[in-house]
């Protein structure tokens, strides 16, 4: 099967937008830099991962993007609830683990998927996960993802929101891994307003998170806020090892275990039954794990 001319694009549009955020995320470090590993997939294709570490801003960033083809498996095509055959699946994935619990983490994937029996779709979505409370800086991240998607197909980043709420919940935990974002799957691979969409939110990427940075970064923090830092990595990774549909499907499609966990942080903390201070800024951060409507409230 030949890949499409729409696959193409998205592949070519992945290359540049990973040269971009990394030289974005890069402004950051005065020293480190992104180090790259290129895989090639024994069944078709490869990726190219990209990973900074001890920084003095970023404890690990991962910018990766795959592009891979080749025949699908009984278990993955019932995942997708398509016929077995030929498949070829490219996107971008990203995860930022900064240093300072003033700065947030935040993931960011797009893709694209065809079949050889003509199915075609793509998918996306950006959160955020602070650890103190800037609600400022909540506000500002998903007004830049409203002009983002709405400047595309109208009203479509409320929907896309509130599907995002209900992604991201620890659903164990009865609350979301952050402050939320967009998230979309299964939008139509021919409609041209579907490709434009996903451009947009790629694109959108440094204009949501950058300023959070630069504002953040140097800002003094106490133990306290590390702990709790800490613990909130751990819920993350909860939810990627126990929910998250990009985590599966690299397992079951035989992807690369390196560039799948990439997403998962540093450093750690389990606590048994672990309660803010009553008044401190880890009790009313937890307040904010909930939907909540950060563009009118």
């Amino acid at each position: 099967m030949e890949l499409s001319p729409t696959f193409r694009e998205m592949e070519a549009f992945i290359r540049r937008l990973q040269d971009q955020i990394c030289n974005g995320l890069e402004a950051f470090e005065p020293i480190q830099r992104f180090q790259q590993d290129i895989w090639e997939r024994e069944q078709g294709g490869g990726g190219w991962t990209r990973i900074l570490t001890g920084g003095k801003t970023f404890g690990k960033a991962g910018v990766n993007i795959s592009s891979i083809h080749g025949e699908m498996t009984k278990e993955l095509a019932s995942q997708l609830q398509v016929e077995e055959g030929f498949f070829g699946a490219c996107g971008l994935s990203l995860v930022i683990h900064p240093n300072s619990p003033k700065v947030p983490t935040i993931h960011m994937n797009i893709r694209y998927f065809e079949t050889n029996e003509g199915r075609s779709w793509f998918g996306g979505g950006t959160d955020l996960t602070p650890y103190y409370p800037y609600p400022k800086d909540f506000k500002e991240f998903h007004q830049t993802l409203q002009r983002a998607c709405n400047s595309v197909i109208p009203s479509c980043y409320e929907q896309y929101k509130e599907t995002c709420d209900q992604y991201f919940t620890i659903r164990h935990r009865a609350e979301m891994r952050g402050v939320g974002g967009i998230f979309f799957d299964y939008l139509t691979g021919t409609e041209v307003k579907h490709a434009d969409l996903v451009r947009a939110v790629g694109e959108s990427f440094l204009p949501a998170y950058a300023p959070i940075v630069e504002r953040r970064k140097d800002e003094h923090f106490e133990e306290v806020d590390t702990i709790f830092q800490k613990i909130r990595r751990g819920r993350y990774v909860e939810f990627n090892l126990i929910y998250d549909r990009g985590t599966l499907f690299g397992l079951r499609s035989g992807g690369r275990i390196e560039s799948i966990f990439m997403s998962l942080p540093p450093e750690v903390e389990f606590h048994y039954n672990w309660q803010p201070e009553s008044g401190s800024a880890q009790e009313e951060m937890l307040s904010y794990y909930q939907p909540y409507d950060w563009i009118n409230g």
